[in-house]
């Protein structure tokens, strides 16, 4: 972490198109149109958990989140959320990392990014690997405890750095201690995060 003169302190979620994956299932018994028709019971109607297992990369929820989001500040709220992937969205121009279980957002926080001298990548990586106490080798041994790497160069997400407006990274997604934390507890080597510039996400649309 450096200081860093520029930088907004509003913030606003992001996500990315994508696809959803489906499943189809056959009779391989029936020998004909009419005799599959005519033994095979009317299919069920698909219920609404049966949908939310089979679009877990879809936005189901935003947290309510009032205004802006301010450095230093973080949200987080996993209440009755059922299990399902972890993905990360980060928005490098509202300077924002959102987290979502299932389709569910369970997290968002301002986050310190890289600059132009050190730019964080836009990409959808996974997580490769965590490290729970972690210092920089290549920045004086610099604190980056919880780190998910994303690169094999070191970019990754992490915790230790001061979240104030003014400062950066060079090149990382440094987040508030108790926020990443929480991130680290529950995500896992190949889950994914997604970082784009300025793009929004509403109910319904596909996350990756």
């Amino acid at each position: 972490m450096f200081k860093w003169i520029g930088g907004g302190t509003a913030a606003v979620l992001l996500g990315l198109g994508g696809a959803a994956l489906v499943t189809c299932i056959g009779d391989d018994n029936a020998s004909s149109p009419k005799a599959a028709a005519a033994q095979a019971p009317a299919p069920a109607p698909i219920s609404a958990a049966a949908k939310d297992d089979a679009e877990p990369f879809t936005v189901k929820r935003i947290l309510p989140i009032d205004g802006p989001i301010k450095y230093g500040e973080w949200h987080w709220d996993d209440a009755n959320i059922p299990d399902g992937p972890i993905v990360m969205t980060v928005d490098l121009e509202a300077r924002v990392l959102s987290v979502f279980k299932g389709g569910h957002e369970i997290g968002a926080a301002a986050v310190l990014l890289g600059t132009d001298d050190y730019p964080t990548p836009i990409g959808t990586f996974p997580i490769l690997r965590k490290q729970r106490h972690n210092v920089s080798e290549k920045y004086d041994n610099a604190p980056m405890p919880w780190s998910m790497f994303l690169t094999q160069d070191g970019v990754a997400i992490h915790g230790g750095s001061q979240v104030e407006n003014g400062y950066a990274s060079h090149g990382c997604i440094a987040g508030p201690d108790e926020f990443v934390s929480r991130i680290f507890a529950i995500a896992k080597p190949g889950d994914k995060v997604v970082i784009t510039r300025g793009e929004t996400l509403g109910m319904g649309d596909k996350i990756v």
